[in-house]
Formats: structure tokens, sequence, C-alpha cells
């Protein structure tokens, strides 16, 4: 093991069933570098300690792994902003092909720019908003669709589950605040395509309150979502 391998990253592969070479974790090394570099400049992450960073970026990054399928697939990563979870996740499955979506232009520039500089063949970028790939060649075109930390869960349906095929799933990596946002959410949920949402703990230490909420797209979703965003802002599907 190289010594910037963090054992909590094997773990959290080894519970997935798989194994991260020795590149793997030094792109996931690297990428951690650039993060924090670049967050001097531009407002990426408030999570700015190397230590905290290997561990509430990367480590819970692969928490998700274990829930992707385990032949290559097309995954999503709605309102990515500095690349988590993607960036860690296409490192760790080099198989499968992420798309990268975030608004910020400064944002999405350090992604493409993270992107060529790790040699992430299967990583792309688009600068627009989830909204606008839903309504692209893109929509309905993704196996999984991920977000974190970008808004309540019922928003977060109407963002991410257009993106996912019939079949597929979203995976939301959420904190404490889901008990209070799935009573409210079943609607928005169901009129976008989705079945019953499951919250399972991510099991990471140091961060006991996260856990992973996957909804199956279970129909199609109807053309009207998602709605343009001056239309749905601040306005949840209720």
């Amino acid at each position: 093991m190289i010594s910037g391998m963090n054992p909590l990253w094997q773990e959290m592969a080894n519970r997935a069933g798989r194994e991260l070479t020795d590149a793997q974790a030094a792109k996931l090394s690297v990428y951690l570098d650039r993060l924090i570099e670049t967050n001097k400049t531009m407002n990426l992450t408030r999570i700015v300690d190397r230590e905290s960073a290997e561990r509430l970026h990367i480590a819970d990054a692969l928490t998700l792994l274990k829930f992707l399928p385990k032949e290559g697939h097309r995954l999503v990563d709605v309102g990515s902003g500095g690349g988590v979870p993607g960036i860690p996740l296409a490192i760790a499955r080099p198989d499968v092909r992420v798309l990268l979506v975030e608004a910020t232009k400064k944002k999405a520039a350090f992604l493409e720019a993270t992107a060529d500089a790790l040699k992430l063949e299967n990583v792309s970028v688009s600068e627009w908003r989830a909204e606008d790939v839903a309504r692209s060649a893109n929509r309905e075109a993704f196996d999984i669709a991920t977000a974190r930390a970008v808004g309540a869960i019922d928003m977060l349906a109407e963002w991410c589950l257009p993106l996912v095929r019939v079949g597929g799933r979203m995976l939301a990596m959420k904190g404490e605040r889901i008990k209070e946002e799935l009573p409210v959410a079943g609607k928005a949920i169901k009129w976008v395509g989705g079945g019953p949402a499951k919250v399972y703990p991510a099991d990471l230490p140091g961060a006991e309150h996260h856990v992973i909420v996957e909804i199956h797209k279970v129909a199609t979703t109807h053309r009207d979502y998602p709605r343009p965003p001056s239309e749905a802002k601040g306005k949840p599907i209720r």
C-alpha cells in the first residue's frame, strides 16, 4: 500500500467487493490536492483540513460504491460542485461513464481541468443546469444519478429522476434533515417517476449522521418535469 492510500478508502471499496489499486489511490490523493489548492481562490468546499477531506470527501463518496451496478454503466452527478462524489467514483470505477453536471462555469472549468490532469477518460462535464440536461438527448439516459448537498430530497428528485432510465436509480447523499424532508416529498418523487425512498446509513466513521437515500425509477417522467427554474424556484412539487 502506498503512502497516499488512506485505509478507509480501501475499506469502502472492499465493502463493494472491490480493491483500489495504488494508481487509483494516487489519483484520489492528487484530486484532493487540487481541490484544496483551488479552494484558496474559489469556493469549492468548506472542508480544507487534509485529514478531514480524506474522510468527508473521498471516503464519503466511496460509500456509494456498493450501491452501483456491478457492470459498466452511465452515471450523472448533479450539482457536482468540486467533484464529489462524481470524481472519486470515476476513479474507483473506470468502467463507468460519468457526466458531471455543474452550471457554475468556474467550477465546471475546475472539473474539466481536473479530469484532464488525472486522465479520466470516462469523465465528461456539462455546464448546463440539470433541468436543461434533462430536456436534451440525455433525458432518461443514465443508470444512476447521484447528488450531494444540493437541496431537499423533493427538489433533488425533480432534478435527478428525469435523467434516469426506468429501472435505474437515484442515490442522494444526505444528513439528519432527511427525517424532515422525506415525509413531504412522496408526491414529488412519485410525479417524476420514482418509487418509495429507502434510507441506508452510510456507515462512515466520524460521520454517523450521513445517509444514502435510494430511489428506484419505476415510471417514465412526464414531459412537464423538471419544471423551468423560474417556475420551480422555492416551490417544490406538493
